[in-house]
């Protein structure tokens, strides 16, 4: 586990995310229920690279990145179907 290779306690690295030690203890069981961002924050703090970038400043791009090229998408791809589509069911 990152954290206790670090020597971090349960305690030090909740407080540092801002989130309680049930909340941490649930992102280390692997809890779905775990909000994402809290996750992500973790994950940084103890120095798990996220998304194959170990520095913060090319997570950053990376998102730069990827926020222009959904910004060329169309804002609707799919138009509403009109009638009946009972018979597109699988």
């Amino acid at each position: 586990m990152a954290r206790a290779a670090r020597g971090m306690t349960a305690e030090h690295l909740a407080g540092t995310a801002g989130i309680t030690r049930k909340t941490l203890a649930a992102i280390e069981r692997g809890s779905a229920a775990s909000s994402i961002g809290n996750v992500f924050n973790v994950a940084s703090i103890v120095g798990v690279p996220l998304f194959g970038v170990d520095d913060p400043s090319q997570l950053i791009a990376l998102r730069r990145r990827g926020e222009e090229r959904l910004a060329l998408l169309p804002a609707r791809v799919d138009k509403k179907r009109r009638g009946n589509d009972d018979g597109l069911d699988f």
